[in-house]
């Protein structure tokens, strides 16, 4: 009786492949949320008004583009 053989190929190199680009795009992901690559900007700006009694107003506005 003739015995068959089966040739299992391994895929270590493909799903080493895939894992990169998976870690990859959750680096990507994060890093442009957090501002990176030019994400969302805030900027504060901090503007201080003398007032007529000699006391002083200070005023600070933020800005976020997405």
């Amino acid at each position: 009786m003739a015995e068959t053989t089966t040739s299992v190929r391994s895929n270590n190199s493909l799903y080493f492949i895939v894992g990169g680009l998976v870690v990859a795009a959750v680096i990507a992901f994060f890093a442009y949320n957090n501002g990176y690559f030019g994400g969302h900007t805030t900027t504060e700006q901090t503007t201080t008004t003398p007032n007529a009694d000699g006391s002083s107003t200070t005023t600070t506005t933020k800005s976020t583009t997405p």
